[in-house]
């Protein structure tokens, strides 16, 4: 397997590969463009999201500035919004579900290290997937640890750390985040 694959895979890999530090350059460099772009552009804003985020649909918006690793490992539904200053590390996917909405700095990370330090100390990564369903609100500084699943039509207040998963129609919030209170929707 490529070192890609094992990234992809959720395996150990090396992310010093050529392959996945030209990817990440690439990345950079889009996020520089749209992270510079003219507030009154709203055409490049779009054109450049879509380039750095190729799995979108349509409709979202994402207000600079935006960090990801990859951007080509986020999927996104339909109406999906990004406040200023959200960071996805995207090593594996991030799938998103339609008219999700996100805070400000809120912190997306599918990224991990071995807990053990002999591995840690080689510089071996892994990741775990992130999926967040419809129609859910992430609050500012909200930080989504790797491997985590958040329901459908859930909110998460603000300032909350995403350690375990959120079921669907929830009021959670919290450092860890846990459910507060069922949402009738």
């Amino acid at each position: 397997m490529t070192e890609k694959e094992k990234m992809l895979e959720g395996e150990y890999y090396n992310p010093l590969d050529k392959e996945l530090v030209s990817a990440r350059i690439e990345a950079r460099l889009l996020q520089q463009k749209l992270n510079n772009c003219s507030a009154d552009n709203g055409k490049e804003l779009k054109r450049l999201s879509k380039l750095l985020i190729p799995n979108q649909g349509k409709s979202c918006f994402i207000q600079p500035p935006f960090y990801c690793d990859y951007g080509t490992n986020i999927h996104l539904g339909k109406r999906v919004f990004f406040n200023f200053n959200c960071v996805v590390l995207d090593v594996t996917p991030v799938k998103i579900g339609d008219r999700t909405m996100f805070g400000p700095h809120v912190q997306i990370y599918t990224a991990s290290h071995p807990l053990e330090a002999s591995p840690r100390a080689s510089g071996a990564e892994f990741g775990k997937p992130i999926t967040i369903g419809e129609d859910v609100w992430i609050g500012g500084n909200v930080t989504i640890c790797p491997g985590i699943t958040i329901g459908n039509r859930s909110v998460i207040g603000a300032g909350s750390v995403v350690t375990k998963d959120i079921p669907e129609d929830v009021f959670a919030a919290g450092n860890p985040c846990k459910m507060i209170k069922p949402i009738d929707n």
